[in-house]
């Protein structure tokens, strides 16, 4: 389980395919602390870190999990937000993100708000799946690319963020402009309503 609150990013310093596979290199300030076995959210996918060779670690992404995310879409160079699991003795500063990205959605504006920018996001809306709790609503929880934030102005299948210096200083929100594609995972609280409405 995870926050949404990002540690920093690491950087792709190696992408190898395997089969259906891709074993993603990356470097980071903290691959020292890193455990073969340890969950690490990726954009918000959790993946398990299958090996570490000094200040790299490697770790391997499924056809699953590449279908469903934009993890197929890194080279090397690009940055990559990183947070470890959460520690249950913490505060929960973000929501409840379980680093089980549910689809993609693409940057369709960018707006300056004098000092803070509104980043607006479109996914592909499907009903059955908005039926069971994958979509957003006003002030509710969103990730995009592992970010816990707050949905502003939502419609049937766009959403904005608003980001404040801090988050774009410190994400790869900086390298997110129209067109780029973003992990996005629905808040797990809404799915659960809805899950349960449709039981009743």
């Amino acid at each position: 389980m995870f926050s949404g609150i990002i540690e920093e990013f690491a950087t792709v310093v190696a992408v190898r395919h395997d089969r259906e596979n891709i074993d993603f290199t990356l470097t980071c300030s903290f691959t020292g602390e890193l455990g073969i076995d340890q969950s690490v959210a990726h954009n918000g996918v959790c993946l398990t870190v299958v090996s570490i060779d000094g200040d790299r670690y490697t770790v391997t992404a499924m056809k699953e999990t590449l279908d469903r995310s934009n993890l197929g879409l890194l080279k090397v160079g690009d940055k990559v937000n990183i947070e470890r699991s959460m520690l249950m003795n913490g505060r929960l500063d973000g929501h409840i993100v379980q680093g089980h990205v549910d689809q993609t959605a693409r940057c369709i504006a960018v707006e300056d708000a004098d000092g803070s920018s509104y980043f607006t996001f479109q996914y592909d809306f499907d009903a059955d799946k908005a039926r069971n709790g994958y979509f957003t609503v006003d002030k509710g929880s969103v990730t995009v690319n592992g970010v816990s934030l707050t949905v502003c102005n939502p419609t049937r299948d766009t959403f904005q963020v608003a980001i404040i210096p801090y988050t774009f200083e410190h994400t790869n929100f900086q390298d997110i402009s129209v067109g780029t594609v973003v992990n996005i995972e629905f808040d797990i609280l809404g799915k659960y309503i809805a899950r349960l409405q449709s039981l009743a």
